[in-house]
């Protein structure tokens, strides 16, 4: 007799906030009323690193430390989310969304283990070094994701890391508004507050959309002489 296969998916309780919307983000026009409108928005337009951090959120309070040190996730953001509005947080383990109204914003598809990653190639940019104090460490917390681990863990939030990629394009890539697309991140190790991390860059494609011309950048993040990050991160570096 045939036996019924059972759904194994582990589901994550649902998570809201409403979208912070960060003064220090006021750099990026798009992230200030008077830009945003002007970039065609209605408002203010959250950093895609505040959503990224709410997306997280599920997944820590599910697998903890290990996932933070050891494991992976890709992310892409499909739609503007505006300051102060709802944001629904929920999914599985095989895939998270951030929802405003029901429509989805955000979709975070993580992964227990990281795969390895490839040898990098492309332009290289130049590198970055960045300390691991309050601006990095303590984003999450401004941002209203005040889950407890990374305290108690002595850990940095999954979200410094697309917040030092974007770093690297206010430096070096743009000039005027912008807007974070999606990342592919592979946490390698453990990062500690006030660990010095070396951000190293290639740009590896640049393409235009209906939306405008896209950059995808490859980033090696290290602590002393060992590998704990690499993201795939891509932006709209020019609005059509």
């Amino acid at each position: 007799m045939a036996h019924l296969e059972q759904d194994c998916t582990v589901s994550f309780p649902d998570w809201s906030i409403n979208a912070v919307n960060l003064e220090e983000h006021s750099d990026n026009p798009v992230h200030t009323v008077e830009g945003g409108v002007a970039a065609g928005f209605t408002g203010a337009v959250v950093a895609g690193t505040t959503i990224f951090a709410y997306v997280t959120r599920p997944v820590v309070e599910a697998w903890g430390a290990d996932w933070v040190t050891g494991g992976g996730h890709e992310v892409w953001f499909r739609a503007p989310v505006l300051a102060d509005a709802l944001v629904v947080v929920g999914g599985d383990e095989t895939e998270v969304t951030a929802s405003v109204d029901g429509r989805v914003t955000a979709v975070l598809v993580p992964e227990r283990v990281a795969g390895a990653p490839g040898d990098p190639d492309g332009d290289r940019l130049e590198p970055l070094v960045e300390v691991m104090r309050e601006q990095w460490v303590g984003y999450a917390g401004r941002c209203g994701e005040d889950l407890g681990l990374y305290a108690q863990e002595n850990l940095v939030h999954p979200v410094v890391w697309p917040s030092l990629c974007n770093l690297v394009f206010a430096q070096q890539l743009v000039d005027g508004p912008w807007v974070h697309t999606r990342s592919r991140v592979r946490h390698l190790s453990a990062v500690r507050p006030g660990d010095t991390v070396v951000i190293e860059a290639w740009e590896t494609r640049r393409f235009a959309t209906r939306a405008g011309e896209r950059a995808v950048v490859d980033m090696r993040m290290t602590v002393g002489d060992e590998l704990v990050v690499t993201v795939e991160h891509e932006a709209i570096i020019r609005l059509s």
